[in-house]
């Protein structure tokens, strides 16, 4: 019988060293997850999700960033790739998974339940760009999609309000 998914911390990913990685090591936090992509005109929103990472990181807050090739080719890069450029071009110190597909029969299944959680424009589910973010609260469950234009620095007064929120 297949496990019933109640929460983002039901699920684990491959890191971008290829380990396996629960999310329930992140139960209790509140998660900014997003499909990211080194090559793409949003790309400058790592900065942002850095600022969002060092402001609220130490009140119990994480981004979590996959990296998808799905849109305009624009993640082409190896796992070794991404990293550097992250850390180099970014100074990124929050998690950074392996490469993932975010929409599609081969969907990560933590982006096909990301998808059903909260729907896009018009009700749209699937991703439809690059730097897609979901906020997820303390509890493991989605709080808001935000389309990829909607910088990083315009979701703060939502990651405060679900910091004030019970686990």
């Amino acid at each position: 019988m297949p496990t019933l998914v109640q929460s983002a911390f039901d699920f684990s990913a491959v890191d971008i060293r290829g380990a396996q990685q629960p999310l329930a090591q992140w139960r209790g936090k509140v998660l900014l997850i997003v499909n990211t992509a080194s090559a793409c005109g949003f790309t400058p929103q790592y900065a942002g999700l850095q600022a969002l990472q060092a402001r609220y990181g130490p009140q119990g807050f994480s981004v979590l960033a996959f990296p998808c090739n799905q849109f305009g080719a624009q993640e082409p890069g190896s796992a070794e790739d991404i990293a550097q450029f992250c850390t180099s071009r970014y100074a990124t110190t929050f998690p950074l998974f392996a490469k993932v597909e975010v929409n599609g029969a081969h969907a990560h299944p933590l982006w096909h339940w990301l998808t059903q959680e909260a729907s896009g424009l018009l009700g749209s589910h699937a991703i439809k760009w690059n730097f897609t973010k979901f906020l997820v609260g303390r509890d493991g469950q989605v709080l808001k999609r935000y389309p990829p234009q909607e910088k990083p620095e315009q979701i703060g007064p939502d990651i405060e309000m679900a910091l004030q929120a019970p686990a």
